[in-house]
């Protein structure tokens, strides 16, 4: 069961100006499972997206990557799980580009007016002729509407659709912000095993949409971690449809500032919401990281406690062996540590004090705040002025269980 996360509501998620979507089921892996999602853009839309910094490539991930490279100006992205197509060589860039190329022919546009993204089991030949016969029938479905059915069909191990929406006002007009992501497992920045699409109507450039996209990323999905493992397939792609009638944004100002924040809001929902559906998940941990140097040192320090097995187990099993949240601290890559000036706290107790055991901490004290489905661990390094986060999930017998009849 995921932590504290529920199925999305239809009613509260917003349509975007500009945008339709549309899923089917094609066959590419199970029968009776939407496993193809289209998105298409109104002309005039614009796209940025980060990607996966695994040197395995999928072979979607370098064609998005190159059709992006040509502009931003797309008209559609197509969307298939069930093979990631990576590790697939040259074989899997063309195919990737047929689908691309197909699509395109239907819609009367460029190829490289079209994204392609696929998630599911590496190493496996992406079945275009499936692919391709089922185009006609998807754009058929498409409708403004379908972002909780696109949130289902992009799902792989996941067990809740994740989709959110928000909305601001820019200069005195409404501009509106939603988003979807899938992942659960392989989940570890830069960025997880994840796709992540957020759709706004937004009237920004090519260039603010691209520093936007980027500052999103790495003030949310690139803080998350489940396993520590980073996926070859990662895509986190930002839409503007530029149809809202605010003056466009060319510059940091007070309206770049608006919109980045209704984006970090969906963007901060979903990426929390793939570590509450982690796989075998059952607590939702936030690592808080106090008086670093810099963004960068409180991160390695919160992703080193983060990705230790050792640590994510005690959490499991309620287990008050907090000695192992110290020496995930001391292998952190960040050089030279003052143990002395280091505090840390579980929620609201403090139970290491200057680098030792706090006297009033106990193990049963340890034990009662471990319990809980939402855990707060707080990090006071005493090293510098600067704080960041960390949100992570425990690791369970699940987990392995998944993981280990993930292809059978």
């Amino acid at each position: 069961m995921p932590v504290n996360l529920s199925q999305p509501i239809k009613k509260n998620i917003f349509s975007i100006p500009g945008i339709s979507l549309g899923t089917i089921e094609s066959g590419i892996k199970y029968a009776n499972r939407k496993d193809l999602t289209l998105i298409l853009l109104d002309e005039g839309s614009i796209v940025a997206g980060v990607f996966t910094k695994n040197q395995f490539l999928a072979a979607p991930v370098k064609v998005a990557k190159y059709h992006l490279s040509s502009g931003s100006n797309k008209r559609a992205l197509l969307i298939n799980t069930g093979s990631a197509n990576a590790g697939t060589g040259d074989v899997g860039i063309d195919n990737a580009k047929q689908t691309c190329h197909a699509l395109a022919q239907i819609l009367n546009i460029s190829e490289n007016q079209v994204l392609p993204f696929s998630t599911g089991v590496i190493m496996t030949d992406l079945p275009v002729g499936k692919i391709i016969d089922s185009l006609d029938p998807l754009i058929k479905n498409v409708g403004p509407a379908n972002w909780v059915d696109a949130a289902i069909a992009i799902m792989t191990t996941d067990t809740v659709p994740k989709a959110s929406s928000t909305s601001t006002i820019i200069e005195g007009n409404e501009v509106k912000v939603t988003g979807i992501s899938k992942g659960s497992g392989m989940i570890n920045p830069n960025m997880a095993t994840m796709l992540a699409f957020i759709g706004t109507d937004a009237n920004i450039n090519e260039a603010m949409l691209k520093e936007i996209t980027r500052e999103v990323c790495d003030e949310s999905f690139n803080k998350i971690t489940v396993d520590g493992d980073t996926s070859t397939n990662d895509s986190f792609v930002i839409t503007a449809t530029r149809q809202s009638n605010h003056p466009q944004i060319t510059k940091k100002n007070a309206s770049y500032a608006r919109l980045k924040e209704a984006l970090l809001e969906v963007a901060g929902f979903l990426s929390k919401a793939i570590v509450r559906d982690g796989e075998g998940a059952t607590k939702f941990i936030e690592i808080i990281i106090e008086q670093g140097i810099d963004e960068q040192d409180c991160q390695k320090v919160g992703k080193s406690i983060a990705n230790s097995p050792l640590v994510k187990t005690a959490f499991f099993a309620s287990d008050p062996n907090l000695g192992r949240i110290m020496a995930a601290i001391g292998n952190a890559p960040i050089g030279s540590i003052d143990v002395s000036l280091i505090d840390i706290y579980l929620n609201d107790i403090l139970f290491a004090q200057q680098g030792f055991a706090a006297p009033a901490f106990t193990e049963i004290m340890g034990k009662e705040e471990m319990k809980k489905d939402e855990i707060c661990l707080k990090v006071v390094m005493g090293r510098g002025q600067f704080n960041s986060s960390v949100w992570t999930s425990d690791l369970s017998y699940d987990y392995v269980k998944i993981n280990a009849e993930y292809r059978t």
